[in-house]
């Protein structure tokens, strides 16, 4: 699920319009981990990140500037390269990543397999916070 509350909108927005550094987090674990400046995230690529428990995170910029993040790993091989996917949209505007090995491509948002609907990866919340 991808979150950004309005009350942090509003902060980022005075803080990029006065200098101040915007940084992208991930829920993992009950906890809000940082990621990176939002200004490192150049959409339509993503961006590997270790979170705190040991997980991989695949963080994602879309063209809307929206910020998404799923699991590092794709299912169908155990590699962990997701991060280094493609990002496309469908015909109904879901945004998905396609894997760079096999193709399969994953709903950011539900993490589910539009190629495969039987397989799934995980999901992470994402916000956006003044550094």
């Amino acid at each position: 699920m991808t979150t950004v509350a309005a009350e942090t909108a509003t902060t980022v927005a005075a803080d990029t319009a006065t200098g101040g550094t915007v940084r992208v987090e991930v829920l993992a674990d009950r906890a809000w981990a940082p990621v990176c400046d939002l200004e490192q995230l150049v959409p339509g690529r993503g961006v590997a990140a270790l979170l705190p428990d040991g997980r991989q995170a695949a963080v994602f910029r879309d063209h809307l500037g929206r910020i998404h993040a799923i699991a590092n790993r794709d299912p169908f091989t155990g590699a962990y390269v997701l991060s280094r996917g493609l990002l496309g949209s469908t015909p109904d505007g879901r945004v998905y990543v396609a894997s760079p090995l096999l193709k399969q491509r994953f709903d950011l948002v539900t993490g589910e397999c539009l190629d495969d609907p039987s397989v799934r990866i995980g999901v992470h919340g994402t916000r956006l916070s003044a550094a």
